[in-house]
């Protein structure tokens, strides 16, 4: 069945809601950036100006100034992020309810039952571009295809504010001349791998032996063999139908490295406070937990267990947390940077198998009390009710949720 899929990316999104918030910037050269005192200090969106002197997402502030000296860095407000985001899937949904985000600032829209009413699906996509732009002052780039690759590689092909037609007629003539990487599931390590392999095009990929890609890169490299080839069957989810994610995690670098266990107890409490209320949010509950440490050097160590009994529980996240710290990291190196991750995840039944040693009655006050505390939370702001362990210093800002809204995903906003 030939299908009318959209890809909509908001152009430099960050940067483009910082610079509506504060009208002194416009016309000059703006990267939103993270917080040096605290260590963050790189680049995490810019506007296009900056993007005209080589700013790129994820250098160093240094890095970026010595490109662009008159660079101004703002700070991030993802709150008003997730304002806007909201505002234009709203106006996404006025015209279908095939909306799969990808991302905060990228959805793909399947509008293949919606051109009866609204014309062809570039009338579509122009429409959505012009109200967009018209209710929030925000641009977007629409890509048109009969697949969600493609339609991916076309909001790429031409930014910001247009609207690129990637058809079964053109693609070949569009899609295959350009460099393998813009393919979508075309990583640094994949790229430069097929490189080795002579294809540095998605041309060369798409006529490529697909055995060869198969034993280099296995299901993956199956999979894009066939999307350079215009395969792509995947379809967009419906809005509310989201699938359970495979993990869920949070991770902060210190304002300063820590030297003992004792010292991530605070922290892991402070990041398993988000995870908590992101598994509660969803419904779900956790199998297993992983930590990931960033010491000194910058070299990550990764350390999991299964749990004995599904959770989603804060304090019990971090006690898993602390037991995996513990037991595997050597302290012969401070720590940078702390990562928990709840994995393995399921839908909240109720339904539990359990021993008899097992206090059912403990475990359900248990969850009724982390259920109260979040809703609490979540009216009334972070701050409202707070751990003990919280209260001390940390080598960490803690910061308000109206103010902080971490992401799944690092985007290119």
């Amino acid at each position: 069945m030939f299908r009318e899929i959209l890809h909509c990316d908001l152009n430099n999104f960050f940067a483009s809601v910082e610079c509506m918030l504060d009208p002194s910037l416009d016309g000059k050269y703006v990267a939103v950036c993270g917080n040096t005192e605290e260590r963050h200090g790189i680049v995490l969106a810019k506007n296009t100006a900056a993007k005209a002197f080589g700013v790129a997402t994820g250098e160093a502030i240094w890095q970026a100034k010595a490109k662009c000296p008159e660079l101004v860095t703002v700070s991030p407000h993802y709150s008003q992020y997730v304002t806007y985001s909201r505002i234009v899937r709203r106006i996404y949904s006025n015209y279908t309810d095939l909306v799969e985000p990808f991302g905060i600032d990228e959805c793909w829209l399947d509008v293949t039952g919606s051109t009866r009413l609204f014309g062809s699906s570039e009338k579509i996509a122009d429409a959505i571009r012009q109200e967009v732009k018209a209710e929030t002052g925000l641009t977007v780039s629409v890509g048109v295809s009969f697949n969600k690759a493609f339609a991916k590689l076309g909001s790429d092909i031409k930014k910001p504010d247009a609207v690129t037609v990637i058809s079964l007629e053109n693609f070949k003539e569009k899609v295959w001349p350009l460099p393998v990487f813009c393919l979508l599931g075309v990583g640094r390590k994949t790229g430069e791998r097929m490189k080795e392999l002579g294809i540095f095009t998605i041309g060369q990929l798409a006529l490529s032996n697909p055995k060869v890609i198969s034993s280099n890169f296995g299901k993956c490299g199956t999979q894009l063999y066939l999307w350079a080839n215009g395969m792509d069957n995947s379809s967009v989810r419906r809005i509310g139908d989201d699938p359970i994610p495979q993990s869920v995690g949070h991770g902060v670098t210190m304002a300063s490295d820590i030297s003992e266990a004792e010292e991530a107890r605070g922290i892991f409490l402070y990041l398993t406070q988000e995870i908590g209320h992101k598994l509660i949010k969803q419904n779900l509950i956790a199998k297993g937990v992983r930590i990931g440490v960033k010491d000194s050097s910058l070299k990550v160590h990764q350390f999991q267990s299964a749990l004995k009994h599904p959770c989603r529980e804060p304090m019990k996240l971090t006690c898993e947390a602390m037991k995996l710290l513990v037991s595997n990291y050597d302290w012969e190196k401070d720590v940078r940077a702390l990562t928990v991750t709840a994995y393995d995840l399921q839908r909240e039944t109720g339904e539990e198998q359990t021993d008899m040693f097992y206090d059912l009655w403990r475990e359900e006050k248990h969850g009724e009390l982390h259920k109260t505390v979040d809703c609490l939370r979540a009216r009334y702001g972070n701050s409202c009710v707070v751990p003990a362990t919280l209260l001390g210093d940390m080598p960490v800002s803690i910061r308000d949720e109206e103010s902080y809204t971490p992401f799944c995903r690092h985007t290119s906003a």
